[in-house]
């Protein structure tokens, strides 16, 4: 068990700035060994956004609230994936070659395309998550943040299962966590449907669920192939856009099976 716990720990310490024990320690083999939580990290992350979207709307109009929750979540996570997107966008839009598109995924200057994806992005998942509070509940979106923050993580887990880390470089930050075996994926997959039991929990309907986990699996499939085609697999700038763009797809689907 403590061995599991540290293993969690490793996760919470590489994908948010959330402070963890001295003990703890980090190397390369035990952040490998941790993507099997990375999904229980989305649930933290996405239980303390929705405990913060919950008493922001007790005093708060709900579009203010909705806001604050993004905040927290970007802050919670040191906008680690949002980076991922932006590097993820403008890679793919202003490269035409794998060489080229890596390079300017590297890159730490943001371009025009980075600056559009990041900014539509956040702008729909806000839209989308203001919609869910008034055509539903604030239970159902707090629920529903935290299953798609889980979900959309588990998705990008499941890149990593199937498709090969290309960077040979040792600068990269994602190289140390660039694999997972089965039985770690196995971990990870109970953890992300654990997450939908608690959006059924909170009122989903079987429909709901459906629509919104098909419509994260549509859009990860569609990443996995325009990876595969274009780079012949994936970074961890990849990974985040796969996290965000998934993420996204997951409350798309709920507003429209609702």
């Amino acid at each position: 068990m403590l061995r599991e716990l540290r293993l969690f720990l490793t996760a919470l310490q590489f994908f948010t700035r959330i402070p963890t024990p001295a003990w703890v320690g980090h190397s390369a083999g035990q952040l490998n060994q941790a993507a099997r939580y990375f999904p229980l990290v989305g649930m933290v992350v996405g239980a303390l956004s929705a405990a913060l979207l919950w008493l922001a709307a007790l005093a708060l109009p709900l579009s203010l609230a909705v806001g604050i929750s993004m905040t927290a979540g970007i802050l919670l996570t040191g906008a680690f994936h949002e980076d991922g997107l932006s590097d993820f966008a403008d890679g793919m839009g202003g490269g035409y070659t794998r060489e080229k598109m890596l390079a300017i995924m590297k890159d730490s200057r943001v371009g025009a395309y980075g600056v559009i994806a990041l900014v539509l992005v956040l702008l729909l998942k806000y839209q989308a998550l203001l919609e869910l509070c008034r055509s539903h509940s604030l239970l159902f979106a707090a629920a529903a943040l935290i299953a798609a923050h889980a979900f959309s993580r588990l998705m990008a887990a499941s890149i990593m299962l199937t498709q090969r880390y290309i960077r040979d470089d040792d600068s990269s930050r994602a190289k140390p966590v660039a694999q997972i075996s089965h039985a770690s994926f196995a971990i990870a997959l109970l953890t992300g449907l654990a997450s939908i039991g608690l959006l059924y929990a909170a009122g989903a309907q079987a429909s709901n669920l459906f629509a919104a986990v098909t419509t994260a699996l549509l859009m990860r499939f569609y990443l996995a192939w325009r990876l595969q085609k274009r780079l012949g697999g994936y970074t961890g700038d990849c990974l985040g856009a796969v996290q965000q763009l998934t993420e996204l797809a997951f409350y798309l689907g709920l507003l429209v099976s609702i």
